[in-house]
């Protein structure tokens, strides 16, 4: 159940894009709400670390390399806050929305832990970013770029000095910057 919650935590973040897709809420308030956010997750990764807050849903929504260490749900905030904040909304939020909706699929297809993920979770991974960004109005070429981004950061667990760098903070930013990238060429 513990990995269930995660999941549906994680995509609940598809709030924050689809706000702007849907026109709710203006970009603006976007930025200011990744900035809240970010602030807030800092606060509470604070108390948790320091041992100042102990609270039951860490433990339900936190692995266990996480107890020591920066939670995924802090390096997600960061992820969408520096995407939101340094691309344009036309790339930052299907960016966005490739790491609150694919990546959870793609955990749910491959449960084997860290390391390359099977080609086939990586091929349903990458159509799904592909359908979630064209849908969201990026051209095909800028879609399919930002799709093999997304999917790369998901599915090779890149390790710096010995440390995992977390999905969540490379899929929102390898993929927008590869979408701006495509957005550039065609």
């Amino acid at each position: 159940m513990p990995e269930f919650g995660r999941r549906v935590v994680h995509a609940s973040g598809a709030v924050v894009p689809l706000a702007w897709l849907f026109g709710l809420a203006p970009w603006r308030w976007v930025e200011w709400g990744l900035v809240g956010g970010l602030a807030l997750g800092a606060v509470l990764e604070y108390c948790r670390l320091s041992g100042r807050a102990e609270w039951a849903i860490y433990d339900r929504l936190t692995r266990e390399y996480e107890q020591e260490n920066l939670a995924g749900y802090f390096l997600y905030v960061v992820g969408m806050a520096v995407t939101g904040l340094l691309f344009p909304p036309a790339v930052a939020a299907p960016a966005m929305l490739l790491l609150a909706l694919a990546d959870p699929l793609s955990g749910l297809l491959h449960t084997g832990g860290v390391g390359r993920k099977p080609l086939a979770v990586m091929a349903a991974t990458f159509a799904l970013c592909v359908v979630l960004a064209v849908t969201s109005g990026v051209a095909l070429l800028p879609a399919a770029l930002g799709a093999l981004g997304a999917t790369l950061a998901d599915g090779l667990s890149p390790t710096v000095r010995g440390h995992v760098v977390d999905d969540n903070l490379t899929i929102p930013v390898v993929a927008a910057s590869a979408m701006w990238v495509g957005a550039q060429v065609a």
